[in-house]
């Protein structure tokens, strides 16, 4: 390996610390929100005599409400967690995309355009961060790097 390419190495290791915690607080502040925000007071319903909630992909009530507990408390703490972060991502991003597209599919893009009222806006701000986990992953500072993170390294060299 040439020097260059060792100097090249060691001065990317300050950008990648940056770029971790910028992950970590992505991934804490859009977990964090959909988990205790949205994800737990879903579960809560289960405990209710009768469950009551949207089928918007037809499935039934209780089906929807299991996939929308999965999506938001399960795979939202995982995405906390940073363990198993792009696979968790992907029931989350199709919450999100049901909930944008197909509960909200005739509102508006903006909460502001609906006067406040329901939109596509809050599921796609969830969406947006959701896709980001997707393509970049969790970075260093996560379970995932923890047990995956070694491995590749090892077999980049």
């Amino acid at each position: 390996m040439t020097e260059t390419m060792k100097q090249s190495q060691s001065s990317t290791n300050l950008p990648s610390i940056f770029q971790s915690l910028g992950l970590l607080i992505l991934r804490l502040g859009v977990g964090g929100y959909m988990l205790f925000g949205h994800g737990l007071y879903k579960a809560e319903m289960l405990q209710a005599e009768e469950i009551k909630f949207g089928d918007p992909i037809g499935v039934g009530m209780e089906t929807s409400l299991y996939l929308a507990i999965f999506g938001e408390a399960v795979c939202a703490g995982l995405i906390m967690a940073g363990l198993l972060t792009r696979l968790a991502s992907i029931p989350f991003l199709s919450t999100m995309a049901v909930a944008a597209f197909v509960v909200h599919g005739a509102d508006p893009w903006l909460m502001q355009a609906a006067g406040g009222g329901a939109s596509k806006e809050p599921a796609m701000l969830y969406f947006i961060p959701a896709l980001t986990l997707l393509f970049t992953g969790p970075g260093m500072f996560s379970i995932d790097h923890l047990f995956f993170g070694r491995k590749k390294k090892q077999e980049m060299k």
